[in-house]
């Protein structure tokens, strides 16, 4: 929530102020244009402003649940039988190959010594 307050705005610094009939004036003027000129574009832009942003979403959403959710999961359907394919291969060829290199460097030790 956007909360804009006239002390955001027209800040004296400390020990510098205006005389007291100029600053509630002023405050008075602020609030009150800013009031009236609000509701003034509300009143010209706000109807129309909602009829877009509504027609946007309504779009939005449509497009969401008609078709980029459908079509994700078409494609993980569709990747889940190449996603098996590939791991039965991995599994038949990779497997023996990463076990038997295993195996050839589990023998090795190593050691570390400090000389002093």
């Amino acid at each position: 929530l956007l909360q804009i307050e006239f002390e955001d705005v027209i800040a004296e610094p400390e020990g510098t102020h205006s005389f007291d009939g100029i600053w509630k004036a002023s405050f008075t003027t602020f609030t009150v244009t800013k009031y009236w000129f609000y509701r003034l574009l509300s009143a010209i832009f706000g109807i129309p402003m909602a009829l877009i942003w509504g027609i946007y979403f309504a779009i939005l959403s449509f497009l969401h649940i008609w078709a980029v959710v459908p079509c994700i999961r078409s494609y993980l359907i569709e990747i889940q039988c190449i996603s098996r394919v590939y791991s039965i291969c991995i599994h038949t060829f990779c497997d023996p190959l990463f076990e038997a290199i295993g195996k050839m460097f589990s023998s090795i030790r190593a050691t570390v010594r400090k000389e002093i």
